[in-house]
């Protein structure tokens, strides 16, 4: 299965972890977003230097730190990028052939943190107001029938 055929986000996953973490929760999910930002620059930074060895430990940290919070398709394009990496650096040529999945790398990252944001803060996150129309933030009445 490609990347993109994969979900954004199993939320049986995020809950899992949500429920595992606890309390840390929230703090772990924040420093996923500091780790996966230097990840992701990282990444760049190396495609953009032509470096196959470069790209393998930034792509399989966050590889693995999206997995544990069920983000699905940002983990399958972060081990994309490093099996691809790694056997470009065994095979001793430039990884030009990840330019594309590493220009998708970012718009992914922030599309699932706007949506682990919107699930983990409950202040902030989508509910039903029992008249079919949904309040999505806390300036908008708290959830309240609107």
């Amino acid at each position: 299965m490609s990347y993109q055929e994969a979900d954004l986000v199993n939320w049986t996953e995020f809950a899992k972890s949500r429920s595992e973490l606890g309390t840390a929760f929230l703090r772990i999910l924040g420093y996923f977003r500091e780790d996966g930002e230097k990840a992701i620059g990282a990444i760049e930074e190396a495609i953009r230097a032509h470096s196959a060895t470069a790209l393998v430990t930034p792509a399989h940290t966050l590889k693995g730190e999206s997995a544990q919070f069920g983000a699905y398709r940002l983990s399958a394009l972060a081990e994309k990028i490093e099996m691809v990496a790694r056997r470009c650096v065994e095979t001793r040529e430039a990884p030009d052939e990840l330019i594309e999945d590493v220009v998708a790398l970012r718009p992914c990252f922030t599309e699932t943190m706007a949506l682990l944001d919107r699930d983990a803060n409950p202040l902030v996150a989508r509910r039903p107001t029992g008249f079919g129309r949904r309040v999505d933030s806390p300036a908008q009445g708290f959830g309240r029938a609107v």
